[in-house]
């Protein structure tokens, strides 16, 4: 297959190339046992998407439920530094799932284009636990806990909920919804088209009532819109980080947690195994 270049040389035409990022899972710094979506794992991923030669546009497919501000906040400033510095367009597809923190990512893109049946929106926080006072108090359990500072033991979840506790909770969720709004405020801007207690409730649409609401700009898919667009020669380039031979063996994940310098071996799996509970539950919240 000839090479952009060699075909720039041989004065033949050139079909427009579109790079694609695919942003799929869970919002979050993962660990040895699970992928997730966070800078560490797709700055390099965003960077060779940026860096094709020629580029007609880099096009992010999204499916996910949300996960961390902080890693969704990271992962689109990065997509818009580079998008602004290249003078690239960016588009956004929206698979199964573009809540929450995903339809922040999506919001990285200067256009948003959604399945009919995509769930899109989510714009709002959430905080989840569990309270296992009376179980410990049933099982004659003693909870001892010692801080240095007075609030250090915030929430704890062996403890009965303190009023105060849950004021605090709600200042920390109050202010990162803030971020969450300016952003899309910034994003979308004229395009919005419902009042700002409708789309800032929380709540999730379809995506044909997300086109309605503002939310995204048109209904398509990748292969489609991008046709349209720019043609039916337009390629898609996939965009990925390679990957050694050894990462690829099946050996590697227990290479890695074995030779961890904790030897926390069953720690990480426990940790796994909780993590894999809250990804579940964040998936089953939008019906999938």
């Amino acid at each position: 297959m000839w090479t952009d270049s060699l075909l720039k040389m041989m004065g033949r035409p050139r079909h427009p190339v579109v790079s694609v990022i695919r942003l799929a899972g869970v919002i979050g710094p993962g660990g040895a046992f699970r992928q997730s979506i966070n800078l560490a794992t797709y700055a390099g991923i965003i960077e060779r998407a940026f860096s094709v030669p020629d580029r007609a546009a880099v096009a992010l497919v999204v499916n996910s439920p949300g996960g961390s501000p902080v890693q969704s906040s990271l992962v689109a400033g990065r997509i818009r530094q580079l998008a602004r510095e290249k003078r690239v367009p960016v588009l956004a597809f929206t698979e199964d799932v573009a809540a929450s923190g995903g339809y922040w990512l999506a919001c990285a893109a200067d256009e948003i284009f959604a399945d009919e049946a995509s769930i899109v929106g989510s714009i709002g926080v959430v905080s989840s636990g569990f309270g296992f006072q009376g179980l410990i108090e049933r099982w004659g359990i003693e909870r001892r806990v010692h801080t240095s500072g007075e609030h250090k033991a915030r929430l704890d979840p062996f403890q009965p909920e303190d009023p105060e506790d849950v004021a605090k909770l709600r200042q920390l969720q109050a202010e990162i919804h803030d971020a969450f709004k300016a952003m899309v405020r910034e994003r979308r801007g004229a395009r919005l088209k419902a009042p700002e207690d409708v789309l800032f409730s929380g709540d999730f649409w379809t995506g044909r009532r997300a086109l309605e609401l503002g939310l995204v700009d048109g209904l398509g898919d990748l292969r489609s819109v991008l046709r349209e667009r720019y043609g039916e020669k337009v390629r898609l380039r996939l965009a990925q980080t390679p990957r050694r031979w050894f990462a690829r063996r099946p050996f590697r994940i227990a290479a890695d947690v074995m030779g961890d310098a904790t030897g926390d071996w069953a720690g990480q799996a426990a940790g796994a195994m909780i993590g894999a509970v809250e990804e579940r539950a964040l998936w089953s919240r939008y019906g999938l």
